[in-house]
This record gives structure tokens, C-alpha cells and sequence, in this order.
């Protein structure tokens, strides 16, 4: 795979730098400081490796090893925000040694910003053995917008082995006073023994009045009925939007074989048997043959739901540095939200740090 990074310059500075490109372009550049603060500060002291180096940890948050992904939420008759999904590097990475990092980072900004861990310290022991398996243990989702940046974990439901993944949300569900919502979501989302499993758990730092709770169900070989049927959990959702949405990014209606579709279901103060919200999380980059093509899908995407699209066109154009009919995977995933809080869509961008995967000769579309 191509690189197309400065070598001499760190992971770190590299990416802090593509921060502010990207915040200036969707007109948050005076939030820019405190957001490559608190992104450098997750990142962990692994990042200070300069790229020319080969990545000291195989992190899964992106296809080449970058432990960041960008991501840009849109909503009608509202700012965008940034994102960032991040993965804290230790000096000498590993699954254990950056899991020790993490919650050194987690100490450091609880302090800086007065986090509220109650709502995460009701499952931590759940979900952060001394032995933890699976792809990763423990991630930050940081949320850049107008006011006070906001901080989101990810927690890994197979990090105690994959057969314990349902047994463990259940747990952390009751824990949480959740117990009740669980039928909806096993009658809706996890009806295909095999090949619907729960791939993540999070949980917002913030007071549980406000905070949210989310379960991811991942569906390996779907097609669109399955999602439109674990959306219809949700109450008052757009299930022919939902439909519409899936086919214009996949190309077909399934089945869909590369990387799988993920549910998420949003729960928030006051649910009792069932979610607020529900989103649709699709890996686009395995459906098309170039970024070029994953492009024109978003711009339709976005055009279907009544978004104006230059909040994105210029999201892009900060981020890329290469013809996009040159690689695939700049454009990672397209998430469609429906239901509360914040209806709207979301399109995840690589940083590429490391590496562009070269463009398909034939796309996965179904």
C-alpha cells in the first residue's frame, strides 16, 4: 500500500495537523485548540513515533494501523461536529500496556474536565480484565462542536472471548438499570445465531441524567431487511429512509459480504423497554471500487435525507490528499441516525497516515 505521509514528521503532529484542517473547514477553528489538546493527550506517548517508522501496534481503528479516525456529524438546521475515534499508544504498545495507558489518559482528563465516571464504573470490571482479548480493550470517542468538547469510551463486549459477549452486555445492562431493554434488542437484532453479535458497549463521561448508553450489534451477511427489522426496536423511526439509505451505499440490497453492517441502539435517562435512538453504521469503503465512487454514494446519501452537502465536500477536500479515484478507505463508514437525540448522518474519514489501500477492481456490492 502507497503512503503518502511526510516520513520525519510524527504520528501525533501528523494527525493534530489534519485536526485542524478539518476543524477549520467546517468552521470550527476556534475550537481548534482545545481539540488537538485533548487529542494529543489520548493519543498516549506510542504516537511520537515518526511515521517513517513501521506502526508499533496494529490498531483496528483504521485499515492502516492509525489508531484515529475522523469522523463528521450532520443534522438539519445544525453545526457540524467532528469526531474522533482514538486508540491510546503506550511507549511500548500492547494489548495490556496501552489498556494501563488508556486509564492513565482516562485520570488525566476525568481532572481536566471534569468527567463523570459513574456510569462507566458500574461495568469497568466487566469489561477491563487483567487478560483482555479480542481487537481492543478500551477506546475514546471525542466530540468536538461549538460548546465544551464532550468524551465517549468504547468498550470491546468479546474482550472476556466472543461466546461471553452476550452474557457480558446483559450484565452491564442491568448494572445500569437498563435489563429491560435487552428482549427488544435480542428479538430484533440478534435473531441469526452466528452472525449477529454485539461488537461494542459505550458509555458518555458525563452525568447519567445526560449520559447515553450504547449497544452495537454487528450482522455478517446481512441484507437491508435485516437492519429495517433491528430498527423497528425503535419507536417512530424512518424505516423506508433506513432502506433507501443502505441500498444507496451498498449498491444492492444484500447480501452483504464484506465488512458487516452495525446496529447501534441509543439509550438514555428515562428508557425503560426499549432505545431512543437507533443508527446504522455502514463500511461503504468494502462496497465500492475507489473513494471516488464511496463520494458520489455520500453526496446521494445526503441528498436523500435533505442535507446540505458542503459541510462534507469541504470535510473532504481538508482531509485528502490524493485523486480519490486513487485508493479506497478515505471514506470509511456512512452512519445514518434516526430517533433521538440527534437524528442525522455521519461519514467517517481515514487518516491514512500509513498507508492508502490501492482501489478495487471490482466492488462488493450486493
Amino acid at each position: 500500500m502507497p503512503t503518502l505521509s511526510t516520513p520525519a514528521v510524527s504520528l501525533r503532529d501528523f494527525v493534530l495537523g489534519q485536526l485542524r484542517n478539518l476543524l477549520r473547514a467546517v468552521g470550527l477553528a476556534k475550537s481548534a485548540e482545545r481539540a488537538t489538546n485533548l487529542l494529543g493527550e489520548a493519543l498516549g506517548p506510542g504516537s511520537l513515533q515518526p511515521l517513517s517508522a513501521v506502526p508499533s501496534w496494529s490498531s483496528f481503528v483504521a485499515d492502516d494501523h492509525t489508531p484515529v479516525e475522523f469522523s463528521v456529524a450532520l443534522a438539519r438546521n445544525e453545526p457540524p461536529t467532528v469526531r474522533m475515534i482514538v486508540e491510546s499508544l503506550a511507549e511500548q504498545p500492547g494489548t495490556r500496556a496501552n489498556l494501563a495507558e488508556a486509564l492513565e489518559v482516562l485520570d488525566r482528563l476525568t481532572a481536566q474536565h471534569q468527567l463523570d465516571l459513574g456510569q462507566l464504573d458500574r461495568v469497568r470490571d466487566l469489561f477491563l480484565p487483567d487478560d483482555p482479548q479480542g481487537a481492543f480493550a478500551f477506546w475514546y470517542s471525542l466530540i468536538v462542536g461549538p460548546d465544551a468538547p464532550a468524551i465517549k469510551v468504547y468498550l470491546n463486549p468479546e474482550v472476556r472471548g466472543r461466546e461471553s459477549a452476550t452474557r457480558l452486555v446483559g450484565e452491564a445492562l442491568d448494572r445500569l438499570g437498563l435489563s429491560a431493554v435487552l428482549p427488544a434488542i435480542t428479538e430484533h437484532a440478534l435473531r441469526r445465531e452466528g452472525l449477529d453479535r454485539f461488537s461494542f458497549f459505550a458509555i458518555d463521561l458525563t452525568d447519567s441524567s445526560r449520559a447515553r448508553v450504547k449497544t452495537y450489534v454487528s450482522h455478517e451477511d446481512a441484507v437491508v431487511q435485516n437492519v429495517v427489522r433491528a430498527a423497528s426496536a425503535v419507536a417512530d423511526v424512518d424505516l423506508e429512509l433506513l432502506a433507501d439509505v443502505t441500498e444507496l451505499a451498498c449498491g444492492g440490497t444484500g447480501p452483504f459480504t464484506g465488512r458487516p453492517l452495525m446496529s447501534s441502539y441509543t439509550f438514555m435517562a428515562g428508557d425503560t423497554d426499549r432505545p431512543s435512538g437507533y443508527s446504522l453504521y455502514i463500511p461503504v469503503r468494502d462496497y465500492v471500487q475507489d473513494d471516488l465512487e464511496a463520494c458520489e454514494r455520500v453526496l446521494a446519501i445526503m441528498t436523500r435525507c435533505g442535507l446540505d452537502t458542503a459541510p462534507f465536500v469541504m470535510a473532504l477536500a481538508s482531509i485528502v490528499r490524493r485523486p480519490l479515484g486513487e485508493g479506497v478507505g478515505l471514506i470509511a463508514h456512512v452512519s445514518l441516525r434516526l430517533g433521538r437525540p440527534r437524528p442525522g448522518v455521519t461519514v467517517y474519514l481515514s487518516s491514512e497516515a500509513y498507508a492508502v489501500t490501492p482501489p478495487r477492481t471490482e466492488a462488493l456490492s450486493a
